[in-house]
C-alpha cells in the first residue's frame, strides 16, 4: 500500500470474506435443520436394529435357558421330544457360505480385471459387463428352479466321479443322489458373483490412471501392473465387498432352500443333503409352536451373530488395508 492508500484489491476480497461469513438466517436454519434430520435418521437405524436384536433374543430366552451352548454343538432337532440343535444348520451356513466365496472370488476378479484393464475388445467387455447386471438382477426363485431343473442333473455325473475318485475323503463320502450341498454351493457361487464382480471393477476404475503410467514407466509388464500395482491399491474395497458377498451368502434363503435337501442329519459331506440356518427358518418357522419357535428364533440370533462378526472383521480388514496400500 505506498503512500498509505488502500489496496483496493484487498479491501474487496476482505468485502467478499465478510459478505460471505454472514449468512443469511434462512440458510442457516435449513442446514441445522438438514443436520438435526440426519441425526435423527442415523437414531431411528439404530433403534430399529436395537428392536430387531432385543425382539429375537426376547424370543430365543427360552430355548437359550433350556439348551445353553449345547444347542450349538448337537444336531438333534425332534419336536416331537423338544430336543433341538443347530449344529448341522451352523455347519451347513458356514461350509456353504465360505466354500461359494472360495469359487467366486477368483471368477469376480478375474472379470473385473478383463473388464477394466483392456484385456478384450470393447464390444465383448461391453456385453460380459451387461451379462454380470443382468445376472444380479434375476430373482433367486427363478435360480433356484433352474438349480434343480438344470443344474443338478448335469452336475450329477461330475459330482458321482468325485465320490468315486475321492470318497475316501469325508467331503465327498456320499453318493450324489438329488439335491445337496453341492449344488448349494453352486448357485451361491451364482448369486454373490455380480456382487463382486461389480464392487471389484468399480474399485479398480477408481485407481488413478497416475499409477498405472508410472508402473509402466519404470519397465513392469501389464500384468505386474495389475498384480503389483492396481490391485494393491484397490484391495480394501475389494475386500469390502468380498465381505459383503460373504453376508449375502450366509442369509440366502429361497434359492438354497429349494436345492440344500433340508435335512437335518449331520453329514460332513457336501454331497449330502444339508441345511442352512437360512432354510431351516424358512421351512420350519410358519408350522413351529411352543418350544421350537424358540429355538428357531436362537438360531436366528446365532445367524444374526455370524453376519454382525462379518460386518465387524470387514470393517477392521479394509481400515487394515487401507492404512497398509
Amino acid at each position: 500500500m505506498p503512500g498509505g492508500r488502500p489496496d483496493p484489491l484487498l479491501g474487496a476480497t476482505l468485502q467478499d470474506a465478510f459478505t460471505l461469513r454472514r449468512r443469511p438466517a434462512a440458510e442457516k436454519l435449513l442446514d441445522n435443520g438438514f443436520r438435526q434430520l440426519t441425526l435423527v435418521l442415523a437414531a431411528g437405524v439404530a433403534v430399529v436394529l436395537l428392536g430387531i436384536i432385543l425382539t429375537v433374543f426376547d424370543g430365543a430366552r427360552e430355548a437359550i435357558q433350556t439348551f445353553g451352548l449345547s444347542f450349538l454343538t448337537t444336531s438333534a432337532w425332534d419336536p416331537v421330544n423338544n430336543s433341538y440343535g443347530a449344529f448341522t444348520a451352523i455347519y451347513g451356513t458356514l461350509v456353504t457360505s465360505l466354500l461359494s466365496l472360495l469359487i467366486a472370488v477368483p471368477l469376480g476378479l478375474g472379470t473385473a480385471i478383463f473388464i477394466t484393464e483392456d484385456l478384450i475388445p470393447g464390444k465383448a467387455r461391453e456385453a460380459i459387463g451387461l451379462m454380470v447386471e443382468l445376472l444380479a438382477a434375476i430373482p433367486s426363485v427363478v435360480l433356484g428352479l433352474w438349480a434343480i431343473f438344470v443344474m443338478e442333473p448335469m452336475l450329477r455325473p461330475l459330482l458321482s466321479l468325485l465320490h468315486q475318485l475321492l470318497g475316501w475323503i469325508p467331503l465327498f463320502s456320499t453318493t450324489p443322489q438329488g439335491p445337496g450341498m453341492a449344488p448349494a454351493i453352486l448357485i451361491l457361487v451364482v448369486m454373490v458373483l455380480p456382487i463382486i464382480t461389480a464392487i471389484s471393477r468399480d474399485a479398480l476404475r477408481q485407481v488413478p490412471e497416475e499409477l498405472r503410467q508410472g508402473a509402466y514407466g519404470v519397465g513392469t509388464t501389464r500384468w505386474g501392473a495389475i498384480f503389483s500395482v492396481i490391485l494393491p491399491a484397490a484391495v480394501s474395497a475389494i475386500t469390502g465387498g468380498v465381505m459383503l458377498a460373504l453376508g449375502r451368502a450366509m442369509g440366502e434363503t429361497m434359492a438354497v432352500t429349494m436345492i440344500i435337501g433340508n435335512s437335518m442329519n449331520f453329514s460332513p459331506s457336501l454331497l449330502a443333503p444339508g441345511n442352512t440356518i437360512a432354510s431351516m427358518l424358512a421351512n420350519q418357522f410358519g408350522e413351529a409352536d411352543g418350544v421350537q419357535v424358540s429355538a428357531l428364533m436362537y438360531a436366528a440370533l446365532i445367524l444374526m451373530f455370524l453376519t454382525f462378526s462379518v460386518n465387524v472383521l470387514a470393517r477392521w480388514v479394509v481400515s487394515r488395508l487401507s492404512l497398509r496400500y
